[in-house]
């Protein structure tokens, strides 16, 4: 076998391939980042069909080529590699979605014929190679790296009912079908598989009917905690004992290295560990190991109760801010003895998290997920895996092993179960702020709605210190605590006295990321114009949600408000971009997802320009027709629909427009359902079918969002049905509040419990309903929970992340839509606290400001990237309206 090293050692081997067998002239090759393809001018291009994958290690990958090549280079059939052995490793890391995890060789066959025959090939060219299973795939012999699947050859994408690009293919009748990526083989049922018969599913997936099942001979399987790509987690019975046990599962080759090493190494050091802790308390005991089909299993006790991370959540929304202070003090206390009993042990946790410890039903703490833990006297290698956030800086990058990185995790859990979130602070570059500095400006930031003593606050960053040798240790951290009187008052008398300096952070802000979409608008881009975050979809780039509709309305806002002249070439650029794209013959519904969301921020864009012609083709665009929709809701439905068609109609006059806000309000009253407490809008089983039938109350997706329409509605209108109708939506709301102490919640639908309090099912977006209709009707209920939806958006501002849909920005909107309607300046000092804590969180690169979304990626969209952040943070700083409401011409 050659060893090769190089970041580009792969497509050497390929360049050796074809001199050695003569092939150059005949292959044409490219290469992207990830990708070296290949394809022959005489090969036969389908665009759908059985594909081959061949799986590989990243030690094993140089062999696996070398051999592939011999079959592959005699064929016709295009093919790709990864480039380099590193990224094969990237490619079966144990973060690697299941469904896209091993895929290192991909052939599309020129027939079914050729797929079976070259499947063969491979299979004997690779036989005795290690390669992880491909989950997605069937493999093509028991042990075989060669796996094959149904699916697309080339990229075709259409959006689906929820809004979102999907891959498909097509059915005999040329129908479009998902090309669904899990991690689990599912051909299409009119696909004919050319194959041999289909080897079995690995052990653990094996059932007979009707019966559990049965692991190591003795554990019986009652449920899937997870799946993750390198294995799976699950409860069962011990049958000889009848007890309660987790097992964990180690897919072979699954985060492999060089040396040959991978997870199920992980599995066996945290056996070890877990013997090795035996008889202390602090981590369940361990039952068994085994291996199953190649497959690592090992068996432990299950500890009951929840995991830090779930109790945090569930305390706090439980029992309300006040009380939550108290219980989170001494859950702090008792991780501080966690660690410091761990370390007694001869254990340091290199992964100490909110997701590694489980609360008991008592109170009590255990470790659970050791599989990063060292051993004093093991020989452990240094290791870049870890939890972002959670994990001391020196740890990602391969540092020995020392109990200081524990300290820096036990600050951060410490600051999680605090705070309710530990801050994503995003590389800086140039880095010229000390990460300490930040962390430090974020907890002062959280000041105004936290209230954490100042010896608290000292603890956290006294263990997060950036210099593992300064950092405090659980000694240090524990005089701390007893410095602070659990019993204490939970809010100060007096806050600190206000200055000018958060606005002027705020406006600095505001400027750097103004710069921030200017510079980094790619007009030549054909698919994206601004950078996105896709790790929840992808959407049509024009929309409002994710797409270029989005950013173009920030931009037009603040252009307005300031004048800069820097503004309008990038906004006619973007506007035109996205006119090019529209299409006018027919649109989707809604107005985050939807055609016409994107007609509102082209019009505005031709307004503030004064460009005619692009106000006639958002004209245009917003009376195109409508695709046929089942949705009710603002973001994909009638009511966003509506909503936009009544902006437009304010800003127009064009009675065209009125008539459509009408049609869509007939339409939701005719499918308004009665409840006891008023109306809802159940979910029709065609728009979503896994949510059909929920009633949901929040503003994106439900009740809220329908009435706040309706109440646009029946200004336009005039008919007293609409406005029965928004109130009757009101009326169904104020039923299902939840008050915990002064916060007014809500769930998700009628019976769930309370949800976060976000814009897209939560306080924030009912609370924008619900002072809207107070306005309008003066019943003093709509405006008391609208208080009370306030109080719940403040007490959990240190808890929230960033963004419009689920974070600070849709809050503090709603906060300035309350100082607004009530007159009270409290409410805009509480939403410039909100923004102090957005602002704590910038990144600074060249010359730019950036944020985090709520995966840490830097977004430029709407929902959860900068455009709606800033279009919050301008709010603050001029009296203005908001963005994707209603509002009179001016």
């Amino acid at each position: 076998m050659t060893s090769h090293a190089t970041e580009f050692d792969l497509e050497d081997l390929l360049r050796e391939a074809l001199r050695a067998t003569g092939a150059d002239e005949r292959w044409t090759t490219d290469a992207d980042e990830m990708w070296c393809r290949l394809t022959r001018p005489s090969g036969i291009g389908r665009r759908q069909g059985w594909k081959l994958h061949v799986s590989a290690t990243a030690a094993s990958a140089p062999e696996v080529l070398e051999k592939a090549l011999q079959v592959l280079l005699r064929e016709e059939s295009a093919f790709k590699f990864v480039r380099s052995t590193e990224q094969v490793g990237a490619l079966n890391s144990r973060a690697t979605p299941r469904g896209s995890s091993g895929k290192f060789i991909t052939v599309y066959p020129s027939s079914d014929g050729d797929a079976a025959r070259m499947a063969l090939e491979l299979h004997r060219a690779t036989a005795g190679l290690s390669g992880p299973r491909i989950l997605s795939d069937q493999p093509y012999a028991p042990n075989s790296l060669v796996h094959y699947r149904y699916g697309a050859f080339v990229g075709r994408r259409r959006l689906s009912d929820q809004g979102l690009l999907v891959w498909f293919i097509e059915d005999p009748d040329g129908n479009p079908v998902e090309d669904k990526r899990t991690g689990q083989y599912s051909p299409p049922s009119w696909a004919v598989s050319p194959f041999p018969v289909s080897v079995p599913l690995p052990p653990r997936q094996e059932r007979v009917a009707n019966s559990p099942v049965l692991l190591g001979g003795r554990f019986s399987i009652r449920e899937a905690i997870r799946h993750t790509n390198k294995g799976g987690v699950y409860r069962g019975t011990d049958v000889t004992t009848g007890a309660p046990v987790v097992i964990k599962e180690a897919r072979p080759h699954v985060e492999g290295d060089a040396a040959g090493s991978d997870v199920r190494d992980w599995l066996r050091a945290e056996a070890r560990t877990l013997e090795k802790l035996t008889g202390t308390g602090l981590a369940p005991e361990p039952l068994a190991m085994f291996e199953t089909g190649g497959h690592l299993f090992l068996a432990q006790e299950e500890v009951p109760g929840v995991a830090l991370r779930t109790w945090v959540a569930e305390r706090f929304r439980d029992v309300g801010s006040e009380r939550y202070g108290q219980d989170a003090l001494a859950q702090v206390a008792r991780l501080v003895d966690l660690v410091a009993a761990a370390h007694a042990n001869g254990c340091v946790l290199r992964d100490f998290t909110p997701g590694n410890v489980m609360v008991r039903p008592d109170g009590e703490l255990r470790l659970i997920d050791l599989e990063l833990a060292a051993l004093r006297d093991d020989d452990v290698l240094p290791t870049r895996v870890g939890t972002p956030g959670f994990s001391a800086p020196e740890r990602l990058r391969d540092a020995p092993v020392s109990p200081t990185a524990d300290y820096y995790s036990l600050g951060a859990t410490a600051c999680f179960v605090l705070a309710g979130k530990v801050p994503n602070l995003l590389p800086e570059e140039p880095a010229t702020r000390p990460a300490e500095q930040r962390l430090a400006q974020w907890l002062s930031a959280c000041t105004a709605t936290l209230h954490l003593p100042d010896n608290l606050t000292e603890m956290i960053l006294g263990l997060m210190k950036d210099d593992p040798g300064e950092r405090w240790d659980p000694a240090a951290a524990r005089a701390a605590l007893r410095g602070t009187d659990p019993s204490g008052p939970a809010h100060p008398a007096a806050g600190p006295a206000r200055t000018d300096e958060p606005r002027a952070a705020t406006r600095a802000a505001v400027a750097g990321m103004v710069d921030h979409l200017v510079d980094s608008m790619t007009p030549d881009d054909e698919q994206w114009l601004w950078p996105v975050s896709t790790r929840a979809g992808e959407t049509d780039p024009c929309t409002v949600q994710q797409g270029a509709a989005g950013v173009l309305a920030v931009l037009t806002r603040y252009f307005e408000l300031t004048g800069d002249p820097r503004l309008p070439g990038p906004i006619s650029t973007a506007a035109h971009w996205i006119a090019a794209r529209a299409d006018t013959r027919s649109i989707r519904p809604g107005l985050h997802f939807g055609g016409r969301g994107t007609a509102w921020a082209l019009y505005d864009a031709g307004h503030a320009l004064g460009d005619r012609e692009l106000r006639s083709r958002a004209v245009a665009l917003a009376l195109a027709p409508l695709e046929s929709t089942p949705s009710h809701d603002i973001t994909h439905g009638s009511a966003g629909s509506g909503l936009a068609a009544a902006h437009l109609w304010h800003r127009t006059g064009d009675a065209r427009l009125a008539e459509l806000v009408v049609d869509a309000a007939d339409r939701l009253a005719a499918a308004a359902q009665p409840e006891p407490s008023g109306v809802s809008w159940p979910v029709p089983a065609e728009a979503v079918s896994a949510e059909a039938g929920k009633r949901y109350l929040g503003f994106a997706h439900g009740t809220s969002g329908i009435g706040c329409f309706l109440l646009a509605a029946a200004g336009i209108s005039r008919r007293p049905e609409h406005m029965r109708l928004a109130v009757a939506a009101g009326e169904h709301v104020v039923a299902n509040a939840v008050m915990i102490g002064r916060a007014a919640q809500w769930p998700a639908q009628a019976t769930d419990l309370p949800t976060a309090p976000y814009w897209c099912h939560g306080s924030a977006g009912i609370g924008t309903f619900l002072i809207r209709l107070w306005q309008q009707t003066g019943d003093k209920r709509f405006g008391d929970l609208a208080r009370g939806a306030a109080h719940a958006v403040v007490e959990r501002a240190s808890r929230s992340a960033l963004a419009q849909c689920h974070g600070l920005a849709g809050n503090g909107d709603f906060l300035l839509d309350m100082a607004e309607a009530t007159g009270d300046p409290a409410y805009r000092t509480m939403a410039e606290d909100l923004a102090g804590l957005i602002v704590s969180e910038r990144a600074h690169r060249d010359g730019h400001v950036v944020f985090p979304t709520e995966y840490g990626e830097v977004s430029g969209s709407w929902s959860d990237g900068s455009a709606g952040i800033l279009a919050f943070l301008l709010r603050t700083l001029h009296t203005d309206p908001r963005h994707w409401m209603t509002r009179q011409p001016g």
